[in-house]
């Protein structure tokens, strides 16, 4: 049963950390989610608010550990508890790498990658009391490497080894560790505005939807590589 328990989500706002949000929220689990921008966890938290209930906004940089240990301590003095956690937070530049600059590269690094395993040191010890569930959300550039993607690149493939190296680690406590690839998705990711000529895409709802498959299924399994794409892309 995963009714009410707790999850968090890394990245909340928009795009697919709010897809998640919604679906779990639509299906009786309690829901904290992140952001680095205080104005908008505000306004989706009040969005969230009034169509689902009760929600916990937390203003939270992954590249921080602070952050991510006080955003964990807000979600336990509010729910008691904590079962499900989703590393979704995530940037992208995409630039040659001989012009990329080391800030670029530094930001996708710290935010990609530091900042999942902040995320999981974070929660380790809750997710230890209640045998829960960390799902990062990595790409298929976590696999494929591209012209213009050497940052991203590293920093994606970074989150498929962690995450599954982590998975061993922690399956001795009963967590269980997944790592969602997800192609094209339809969001604001890299400056693109959602519209119809994006129906063909990954919906952040259809993001949600697999979530809630993976923590539905019986505890005996363990997906813990998902590689999730569009059924026609459009090349």
């Amino acid at each position: 049963m995963i009714e009410n328990k707790v999850a968090y989500i890394t990245g909340g706002t928009k795009g697919i950390g709010l897809g998640i949000s919604e679906i779990l929220l639509q299906n009786g689990i309690k829901v904290a989610f992140s952001g680095r921008n205080k104005k908008d966890v505000e306004k989706i938290e009040a969005k969230l608010k009034e169509n689902y209930g009760d929600v916990l906004g937390l203003v939270s940089d992954v590249r921080n550990l602070d952050d991510e240990a006080n955003a964990v301590s807000e979600i336990i003095k509010k729910f008691g508890r904590l079962d499900f956690v989703i590393a979704n937070a995530g940037l992208g530049v995409f630039k040659p790498v001989d012009e990329l600059t080391s800030e670029e590269w530094n930001s996708m690094i710290d935010t990609n990658l530091t900042g999942v395993f902040h995320t999981l040191k974070a929660s380790v010890a809750e997710l230890k009391k209640t045998e829960g569930y960390y799902i990062t959300i990595s790409s298929l550039a976590g696999a494929n490497f591209f012209e213009n993607g050497a940052g991203y690149n590293a920093s994606k493939f970074g989150v498929v080894g962690f995450t599954q190296a982590a998975m061993i680690d922690l399956r001795k406590y009963n967590i269980k560790s997944t790592v969602i690839m997800p192609g094209s998705v339809a969001t604001h990711f890299n400056g693109n505005i959602p519209s119809e000529k994006d129906a063909w895409k990954i919906q952040p709802e259809d993001m949600g939807n697999l979530v809630l498959d993976i923590l539905k299924m019986n505890p005996r399994v363990l997906p813990s590589k998902i590689e999730f794409r569009a059924t026609k892309p459009k090349l």
